[in-house]
């Protein structure tokens, strides 16, 4: 019996800490749109110089050094715009050093992987868990060179986590490579240069409670007028006082509309980002603030009626119903979307299927949706499943944090419960224990039906397998363990039962039956064939 890795408890997905919103910067003049670009160029130049001498400070960087650079900055745009960039160069830097961080993990584990196949002779046999070695020389050829490879990168980014330096470009990695080619990225030389020029701008203000409308940079009033509050070297193009800029454009949040004028209306802290859509040619401006957090719902109250179980998948969402005590209720659904085309055509498409996901959870009138608690951090590395690159891309479109944070947010205001699950073992016990008992004349259910009520159960607390006790008379266990129930923190109770050392029945010693550790023989009626005493012939 193969050994199963630790199944992690279930817990309640907590609720998002901010909201943003967006809207479009409609009917703006010519005028408007060419101060816009002023100050997003001026601000733009501001934190590019100011990202660059927080990353030549590194891991040293203070309170001090951090003053010293605001004042410098103050004295190009103002107070609050130089607090703004301060703090973004900061937040950037860290995030860099993350992801540096990261990197270095990554690549260690790519060295390992590779150095393990190596030390094997070529064409050994893998096993379950651990890959065997390479199947020719020339592939193992290709892979000493690699390594080789990855431990001059590991050693040059090991240098630089060392030294406290980053690689950070401001506008995007990929924007920027995309200049070297940009006719294969169907672009003229002057659309990438706008779009380059846009991404660099910096037009944002953090919030400030108890000033007015919330935020004393960019503020937006109640009836939507715009008035940007323009730095030092640029005032000379006010049209309102205290060094102003109305914008003729309204705007009105469709989203969460009213609680941001509640907001705005009790002078409570608003952030704002001003941006250019350089392909569409059009200025939108988001508003985000941060909500309290919600108060953490009791995982039995959550669960008093019922769970929709959802399987994740790279082309749809599998969801069942389960009633309270587990049982699947009505049909499966199923909830498609096409991950297809750009990042806001695949955006839109995870929107509209969690959308009709929490429409039909509504309806169904239960309060909590589990979810697979999903990570293809490790699985979809090029070292583990470099053969299998169809499986490589499969899991890799598979929007599992993006889903996740989208649902979760979304869920908050529907009133419904995330319950996130481990995902182990689901879609093979799914479909051993649930595919066939629920197919039946007019439904067919599929692999991805049965992993959604294993991940039901697994939320709700149940086991996955189903355990049916037959009459005493026809236990072939004699009243034994098989019509005993684990409970909920029993450990090991997903797998099939232990082998005891020792007679279990009349006639067959531990381990040594047919159906010994197979868990399809768990629903018989009847005695098994090794207890029936073959005839004798006269």
């Amino acid at each position: 019996m193969a050994e199963l890795r630790p199944i992690a408890p279930v817990f309640v997905v907590p609720g998002p800490s901010g909201v943003a919103v967006r809207d479009r910067l409609k009917h703006l003049t010519s005028a408007d749109e060419q101060v816009l670009r002023l100050v997003g160029a001026h601000l733009g130049a501001l934190a590019s110089a100011d990202l660059k001498t927080r990353c030549a400070d590194g891991p040293g960087h203070c309170a001090q050094t951090w003053a010293a650079r605001k004042r410098e900055l103050t004295a190009l745009s103002s107070a609050r715009w130089a607090g703004a960039i301060t703090k973004a160069s900061h937040d950037q830097w860290a995030l860099a050093r993350r992801c540096q961080a990261g990197h270095i993990r990554d690549l260690e584990a790519a060295i390992r992987a590779i150095s393990r196949q190596l030390s094997l002779p070529v064409g050994t046999k893998g096993t379950r868990t651990d890959p065997g070695g390479y199947r020719s020389a020339r592939e193992w050829f290709a892979k000493s060179r690699r390594l080789h490879l990855l431990q001059d990168r590991l050693q040059r980014c090991k240098a630089d986590y060392q030294a406290g330096r980053v690689r950070v470009v401001r506008g995007g990695k990929r924007l920027a490579n995309t200049r070297h080619n940009v006719e294969a990225a169907g672009l003229t030389e002057a659309e990438w240069r706008q779009a380059w020029e846009a991404e660099r701008w910096f037009l944002a203000a953090d919030g400030e409670s108890g000033k007015r409308y919330g935020n004393e940079t960019i503020r937006i009033t109640p009836d939507g007028q715009v008035a940007i509050r323009l730095p030092a070297p640029l005032a000379h193009l006010a049209n309102a006082p205290h060094g102003r800029y109305v914008l003729a454009a309204r705007v009105a949040f469709a989203h969460r509309g009213v609680e941001w004028r509640d907001r705005i209306e009790a002078n409570r802290a608003v952030a704002y980002r001003i941006h250019l859509d350089a392909a569409r040619g059009r200025w939108y401006i988001t508003a985000s603030w941060q909500i309290p957090a919600a108060p953490a719902v009791p995982m039995l109250a959550a669960l008093a009626h019922g769970v929709v179980g959802v399987d994740t998948n790279a082309a749809h969402l599998a969801a069942w119903r389960l009633d309270a005590h587990g049982n699947p209720i009505g049909n499966p659904r199923r909830f498609p979307y096409d991950l297809s085309g750009n990042a806001g055509h695949r955006d839109a498409q995870v929107r509209h299927a969690l959308t009709r996901l929490l429409h039909w959870a509504r309806a169904c009138g239960v309060q909590a949706i589990a979810i697979e608690d999903l990570d293809f951090q490790a699985e979809k590395t090029r070292e583990k499943h470099g053969r299998r690159k169809r499986f490589r891309r499969l899991i890799s479109g598979m929007p599992t944090s993006r889903l996740r944070a989208r649902l979760t947010s979304m869920a908050d205001q529907s009133g419904i419960v995330i319950i996130a699950a481990d995902p182990a073992y689901t879609s093979k016990w799914g479909a051993q224990h649930w595919q066939k008992p629920l197919t039946t004349k007019t439904r067919t259910t599929t692999r991805h039906d049965a992993a959604a009520v294993a991940i039901g159960r697994r939320a709700q607390g149940h086991p996955i397998r189903r355990r049916t006790a037959p009459p005493p008379a026809h236990r072939s266990d004699e009243q034994g363990h098989r019509t005993v129930q684990a409970g909920p923190d029993a450990r090991g109770r997903e797998g099939p039962r232990p082998r005891i050392p020792g007679p279990r029945t009349r006639s067959v010693g531990a381990g040594r039956g047919a159906n010994a550790g197979d868990q399809n023989a768990q629903h018989r009626s009847e005695r098994s064939a090794e207890h029936v005493q073959p005839m004798l012939s006269p």
